[in-house]
């Protein structure tokens, strides 16, 4: 079994040892897009715009942890103007961001149409193929989140509607979680599709900040009763939850409203089918502004799953995998582990013996 998958994984030999300067430089290195990147307009970017229509202007528009970006303002062909938003970075981890979020977005734009900006094409570079670029239509966002009483209501219709093409867990193509790829094989099962997703996230973020003894200890307990007592109970028996299509990293950083419309708009997706609830793992957070008032609001829109009286344990563990994939994001900073331990403390205390009931886990 490979290190991604492994719960528990040493890293004290010598190949482990390399696989975590790795992990550190991968990160390190997709943090350093260089700024030249957006000082000029290459000839695939030109090509992805309209048939017809020629860059009138462009400018620099920011940047995040690992992308830097620009505003392209376009002639379109029959002499009306145009702008598009446009992200760049770098590396093989960087293009499989840049790939899986236009697909993300392609989808979530397909179901909704005014809930996420248009993407236009993703691709490298012409001049220099270690540059990666995505281009979507530019929409004009207020600087504030969207107010409680109207972004739940849109999650929750992007839920209702989203429903599995296939009636399993993942998506058509992997996408990334910080510097870490999210495979997405389709499984039958939620709760192994989860195990297998956080597990990885854990050994990623064990290589990033190396060994912890409680924290692997509380973590194969998590992988052995914890997930066991809290997911299997959505599918087995009478229950059956259904795959739905999630942003996947729906934090108060990645929604604003639109300004002509005043309606909500995400972006920055990481999307999968999952469980509807996994979307309000990082609203659980008391550090996001996207708390939990808009947790109260979503469940008027969308009910709970059975068992409902495992609702707010289960909001424990789905931000948990958002706390552990944020810890591995951020190198030399361990405040976002010291979360994730505490929040595995309390399921760890809280769930001793497992799961109990007659079901195996769906699928095995």
């Amino acid at each position: 079994m490979d290190s991604t998958t492994e719960v528990g994984v040493k890293a004290n030999s010598p190949s482990e040892d390399q696989a975590a300067v790795l992990a550190r430089a991968i990160v390190t290195t997709l943090n350093e897009v260089p700024d030249h990147a957006i000082s000029y307009i290459d000839d695939n970017v030109s090509a992805s715009l309209p048939p017809g229509s020629h860059v009138d202007s462009f400018w620099g528009d920011g940047a995040t942890y690992w992308t830097r970006h620009a505003v392209i303002k376009a002639v379109l062909s029959n002499g009306s103007y145009a702008k598009y938003f446009m992200k760049v970075t770098h590396t093989p981890i960087g293009r499989g961001n840049i790939q899986g979020e236009y697909e993300s977005m392609k989808a979530i734009h397909g179901l909704m149409p005014d809930f996420a900006p248009e993407p236009v094409n993703f691709g490298k570079y012409a001049s220099n193929p270690e540059i990666c670029f995505f281009i979507m239509k530019f929409v004009d966002m207020t600087d504030e989140i969207p107010e409680a009483d109207s972004l739940p209501e849109k999650v929750a219709e992007m839920h209702r509607k989203g429903i599995s093409p296939n009636g399993t867990y993942g998506f058509h193509v992997p996408v990334n979680q910080g510097a870490l790829q999210q495979p997405n094989t389709w499984t039958i099962s939620w709760e192994k599709f989860f195990t297998e997703m956080v597990t990885r996230c854990f050994n990623w973020e064990l290589q990033i900040h190396g060994e912890d003894k409680e924290m692997q200890e509380l973590f194969k307990n998590m992988v052995e009763k914890v997930i066991p007592r809290l997911l299997r109970p959505l599918e087995t028996g009478d229950n059956d939850i259904k795959p739905r299509l999630v942003h996947g990293n729906l934090w108060d950083g990645n929604a604003r409203s639109n300004i002509m419309t005043d309606k909500p708009i995400i972006y920055d997706a990481s999307s999968m089918y999952a469980h509807n609830e996994f979307e309000l793992g990082p609203w659980n957070l008391p550090r996001y502004q996207i708390f939990r008032p808009y947790i109260r609001e979503y469940q008027r829109h969308f009910e709970r799953s059975e068992p409902k009286e495992d609702f707010e344990d289960r909001l424990i563990l789905y931000r948990y995998r958002h706390t552990i994939t944020s810890s591995a994001a951020y190198l030399n900073n361990l405040r976002y582990r010291e979360t994730a331990i505490r929040d595995m403390r309390y399921l760890v205390e809280k769930y001793p013996n497992g799961y109990e009931g007659e079901h195996g886990r769906k699928g095995d």
